[in-house]
């Protein structure tokens, strides 16, 4: 019992405490209600006779605020410099705090918000769960159609068909479906389609799309809006309309601009089918609109010359720092 309590005070006076990590191991090792060192000989007196517990009694309590004396000249001394910490001189200028930036996606977003809005389009939002008649088959894409063939979809369920929206245009049908033309809206969201993923696809990408529908609406009317959109994000530019196929829009075309000596694609466009308009209940002898829609992820890639889209979501703070000045 002896050799026990002179090895204990001999362990607590050669402890040295410097965080609070040493202070809690000190704690438990010691004063600790299960396995602490000066427990457990309280827990011997039983094999000690009765007359002797009254001086190893006293002895172990001794140790025990010998312990707790030391933790409490720790608590004291931390005391003290947290008090010197807090006065500080709050006129000295403190550590200056790391302001983030958009990320590019954001940014190309919403300046092709603003662009539209200053010439009275509406934004709107909608689901990127759909249902396939909103995303194929009133967009005359019927089950059987080719066109289907080129997008590779995501299907969550089947009978009745639940997939992640392979375009924008689905907010086009639920829009149309609630309102009366005359309307100009604009709506931006994630899409989904079964791409490999590489420098320049992804599984998932940001689509911005806007209509138009109106009484005698015009192609005409559809170039001016688009050559309105790109030299607002471009500047002057080349502007190139290929003829091309969209189930939705008749004539359709795709839009080039002459980018690093060479011709770009970046969208497409075109009139709104008819058979669109029947589907959602606007007569198509009165009515008639435009539509288009653009990828986000290949106007920043044009834009900001950045050579990878996987680069967007690598989370990387060394390439968001560069677009702290749009913020």
């Amino acid at each position: 019992m002896d050799k026990k309590i002179d090895q204990i005070k001999k362990e607590i006076k050669s402890f040295h405490i410097k965080t609070y990590n040493d202070l809690e191991a000190f704690r438990i090792k010691f004063l600790g209600k299960k396995k602490g060192m000066l427990i457990v000989l309280f827990k011997e007196f039983k094999k000690i006779s009765i007359y002797k517990r009254k001086i190893y009694g006293k002895i172990i309590n001794e140790l025990k605020k010998e312990a707790q004396n030391k933790i409490n000249v720790f608590h004291l001394k931390n005391d003290i410099k947290n008090e010197k910490l807090l006065k500080v001189d709050p006129t000295i200028p403190g550590q200056s705090i790391e302001i983030g930036g958009r990320h590019p996606l954001s940014i190309i977003k919403n300046r092709i918000i603003d662009i539209f809005i200053k010439i009275g389009f509406t934004y709107v939002d909608g689901p990127e769960i759909e249902d396939d008649w909103h995303n194929f088959t009133a967009l005359n894409i019927p089950i059987f159609h080719p066109s289907r063939d080129m997008q590779d979809t995501f299907f969550l369920c089947k009978n009745p068909d639940v997939l992640l929206r392979t375009h924008t245009s689905s907010v086009q049908i639920r829009y149309m479906k609630k309102h009366i033309p005359p309307f100009r809206v604009l709506s931006t969201g994630k899409v989904y389609r079964n791409e490999t993923i590489s420098s320049r696809s992804n599984f998932m990408f940001h689509q911005a799309e806007g209509f138009y529908i109106d009484k005698k609406v015009s192609f005409s009317d559809l170039k001016q809006t688009i050559h309105y959109l790109i030299t607002s994000l471009f500047g002057e530019a080349k502007i190139r309309f290929r003829p091309s196929y969209f189930p939705f829009t008749e004539p359709s075309a795709e839009v080039d601009i002459y980018c690093n000596s060479e011709w770009v694609e970046i969208m497409g466009c075109g009139m709104i089918d008819p058979q669109v308009l029947k589907n959602v209940n606007i007569d198509s002898e009165i009515y008639s609109g435009f539509a288009f829609g653009l990828g986000i992820e290949r106007l920043a890639l044009i834009i900001y010359k950045i050579k990878d889209i996987r680069i967007y979501f690598d989370n990387d703070i060394r390439f968001l720092k560069q677009f702290k000045s749009e913020f």
